[in-house]
């Protein structure tokens, strides 16, 4: 099920994870920690992978709809754990 968000949102959530998290995601989920960078806006596709979402322009550095969600929804359980 896609999801959209705004571009600003996405990196919110990814600068609010606690340190080690994007490694924590990626052996989660076993995909390349490069491939969950690029889902927050990275752009290393030497080593990780494209990610599923396309970005739109507009106000909040544009609107992201998220082809799969598992990446933000186990970055939203990281930070719900931490709180």
């Amino acid at each position: 099920m896609s999801r959209l968000i705004t571009f600003n949102e996405l990196r919110r959530i990814k600068d609010s994870l606690p340190d080690g998290s994007m490694h924590r995601i990626a052996d989660e989920l076993n995909i390349d920690v490069e491939t969950v960078r690029n889902f927050f806006g990275g752009d290393n596709y030497k080593t990780g992978s494209s990610v599923g979402f396309h970005v739109e322009p507009g106000p909040n550095g544009g609107a992201v709809i998220i082809d799969d969600t598992t990446v933000l929804d186990r970055a939203l359980e990281i930070l719900a754990e931490s709180k």
